[in-house]
């Protein structure tokens, strides 16, 4: 599978974000508050950022500029039903992504412009290593889907340079020889993990 043709980055977007909801659905009542990897975000303001990305995708990959978009997705968009909230996102955001010519058009986003299979490629790793966040935050199984693992990996060794200088990942951390694939990849998206 590549992570270049229309297809494959459709079916991968959707996946990360199936994988995603179905966390998002996992945290307990008590857990909203609890701590991330991410140490700016507890599990709240992690999902938050998820939906607000999910949110964003509907008028970006319909060719709208940020500038058009303006201030509407600022603050809280989870209100007092979370995984409500993220399942009408989630809806939105998987039409606007396998809208015919999606993967094709210019999407404006703050750092250049893109073709949208770019931009859904970014959406997919983002979904699929905060699904690691959320799930180490909240207790549940961090291991993440192996071929969804391998396609991000492969994508990410071509951009990541490009994501450290914009400040948008940290370091590459090191890992053992005898690392896996999963801990690999967290490593380059600067996280510390055992392999899952």
């Amino acid at each position: 599978m590549t992570s270049t043709g229309r297809t494959e980055v459709r079916e991968l977007y959707r996946r990360a974000q199936d994988a995603f909801g179905a966390r998002v659905h996992g945290v307990a009542d008590d857990g909203w508050a609890a701590a991330t990897p991410c140490a700016e975000w507890d599990v709240r303001q992690l999902v938050n950022h998820l939906l607000d990305e999910l949110r964003w995708a509907v008028p970006l990959l319909a060719g709208r500029t940020i500038a058009e978009v303006g201030d509407r997705f600022e603050g809280d968009l989870l209100g007092d039903d979370q995984a409500g909230r993220w399942d009408d996102a989630a809806l939105a955001a998987r039409a606007a992504v396998d809208d015919e010519g999606a993967m094709d058009r210019t999407v404006h986003l703050s750092f250049g412009d893109f073709p949208g299979r770019e931009y859904a490629m970014q959406l997919f790793a983002d979904l699929l290593i905060h699904g690691w966040d959320l799930s180490v935050a909240t207790g549940q199984d961090p291991r993440l889907d192996p071929e969804l693992v391998g396609a991000c990996a492969v994508w990410f060794a071509g951009v990541a340079d490009g994501y450290r200088q914009a400040g948008a990942v940290g370091p590459r951390l090191d890992v053992p020889p005898d690392a896996g694939p999963q801990e690999r990849l967290l490593a380059a998206f600067g996280r510390s993990a055992p392999a899952g």
